[in-house]
């Protein structure tokens, strides 16, 4: 992918929807993203463009979800990872940048508009980079939810309040969408605004057809069978060009200034989130070198602790302990890759396990690992695909993770809830290399170990509610939507965060 560098931003306000996850080619000026959308007649489609794809980084920087999946632990505030409830609006994302997608679609399909638009590219292309950055913000909100509101919405005015779509419906659109969008690519005038691939459509068509992969990956538990529905949109998508290097990896780049790499900015205000020990062990347990890059040296934080415990250890270890990220990693300038080539290969590899597509898994499981590695920047050991890695013999990491000492003692042996990541079969070695190499993007690691099991991640004995299977509708949702929420409610059979959400059942 080329450097990226960005001289003119919008400033805080767009830092802070980066931050909140609700929503890099040439970047040297972002142009009309200074003009206010909302301010003119007219909509500037590039501007709107450039304003999602620069909230990428947020979403994949989500820290409630990277504390979910326990790569990062609290040090002060420490309710999330006790399980507090997760009472959370989904309602941002729908009028913040899935509203600005929608718009970007409706005015290039429109007669009236889509002359005026074309000034910022190629219709067709403008549209199906639209779609698909649609189907992946959906996919987030709809992971975390379950179901959602999605047939209905992003229709302003004409439906205030829209029904809740069964998350399988969900599930089976955005893949379509994905679809649609590659098959209505053109050749025509290059886009602007594109900030992320800067036009290039065949990486956009990689893009698509990862996200069908990843999608349909995600189905297992549903449609494990080779020629079942998951299987079938997994191949017809690895049959076309997809995201297999890291030259292609949907990363986001940040020139530093007033446009910063969102991790730099978590520690720039505050500094209550250490690495978690849980995964501090499992990369021990590997030999795993990816370590110097994901968090700093010091000792792991034990997970989900007391506010009153772990304030006392971080003051027995001298507020010493590891930070998130290697300070590398968390400069200004420093990059987020979204979806990377290390996911895909992964998922290739469990989908040729399977028997959903032809080819060696091994080779895929080695190639997907080696690239992480080399995303990061780290060597591999070259013991590592050999050792507890191996893809045939691997034992993971089948002792106690996480487990911290007296008073300490999260994860413990009379409360029934030691945690491990063994790996006794293949399918398990491969879920357990996704998790290392999703971190520390919170999405991914915390749907992976849903779907897997893997690590074996349990409650804290010092939990104050149950595990977070999901995040429960918000208040507005129930105000401002009450019936057709309600029905939500009931129809996934209780709005609790224990409720698994439809393809973890």
């Amino acid at each position: 992918m080329k450097n990226i560098s960005i001289k003119k931003i919008t400033g805080a306000a767009l830092i802070s929807l980066g931050l909140l996850g609700t929503g890099c080619a040439k970047m040297t000026d972002f142009g009309t993203l200074n003009q206010n959308p909302n301010g003119i007649t007219t909509p500037v489609t590039s501007a709107l463009l450039t304003n999602v794809q620069s909230q990428l980084g947020g979403f994949a920087s989500n820290l409630r979800r990277a504390v979910y999946a326990q790569y990062v632990s609290e040090n002060q505030y420490t309710e999330t990872s006790l399980y507090a409830l997760p009472l959370l609006e989904h309602a941002p994302t729908y009028s913040g940048p899935l509203q600005d997608l929608q718009t970007i679609i409706d005015y290039n399909s429109d007669p009236k508009s889509a002359g005026s638009a074309s000034a910022n590219g190629s219709n067709a292309n403008q549209i199906g980079i639209a779609r698909i950055l649609k189907a992946y913000i959906f996919w987030t909100v709809t992971d975390a939810w379950g179901d959602v509101p999605y047939s209905e919405a992003l229709q302003g005015a004409g439906n205030l309040t829209p029904k809740f779509d069964k998350q399988e419906d969900i599930y089976f659109s955005m893949i379509k969408e994905c679809k649609e969008a590659i098959a209505g690519f053109d050749n025509g005038t290059p886009i602007k605004g594109d900030v992320l691939y800067g036009g290039d459509m065949l990486k956009w068509t990689k893009l698509g057809n990862s996200l069908r992969m990843l999608m349909s990956m995600r189905l297992t538990n549903k449609y494990p069978a080779a020629g079942g529905k998951a299987a079938v949109e997994f191949a017809d998508a690895a049959a076309g060009p997809h995201i297999a290097t890291n030259a292609d990896n949907a990363t986001l780049r940040y020139p530093g200034g007033a446009f910063q790499n969102p991790w730099y900015l978590t520690y720039q205000t505050r500094d209550d989130y250490a690495s978690s020990k849980t995964m501090g062990d499992i990369l021990g347990g590997l030999a795993d070198s990816r370590s110097t890059a994901f968090g700093t040296p010091g000792p792991m934080f034990p997970y989900g602790l007391t506010r009153d415990l772990a304030v006392q250890y971080g003051n027995s270890v001298g507020n010493a302990q590891s930070r998130v990220l290697a300070l590398s990693y968390r400069q200004p300038a420093s990059p987020v890759t979204v979806i990377g080539a290390s996911l895909v290969l992964l998922a290739r590899a469990e989908a040729k396990e399977r028997g959903w597509i032809a080819g060696s898994a091994e080779a895929d499981y080695n190639a997907g690992i080696t690239a992480s590695y080399e995303d990061w920047g780290v060597a591999m050991p070259g013991t590592y695909l050999a050792g507890a890695a191996n893809y045939n013999t691997g034992a993971g990491v089948p002792g106690s993770v996480g487990a911290g000492t007296a008073p300490y003692d999260n994860f413990r042996v009379a409360d029934n809830n030691i945690q491990d990541a063994a790996t006794p079969d293949k399918l398990k070695r491969i879920a357990l290399q996704y998790w290392i190499a999703a971190f520390p993007n919170g999405n991914e690691g915390w749907a992976t170990q849903r779907r897997t099991g893997v690590p074996n991640l349990k409650e804290t004995r010092f939990k104050t509610g149950k595990f977070v299977n999901r995040y429960t509708y918000g208040s507005n949702s129930y105000s401002l939507n009450n019936a057709n929420t309600t029905a939500a409610a009931a129809a996934i059979g209780g709005d609790v965060q224990e409720t698994k959400v439809w393809w973890d059942n």
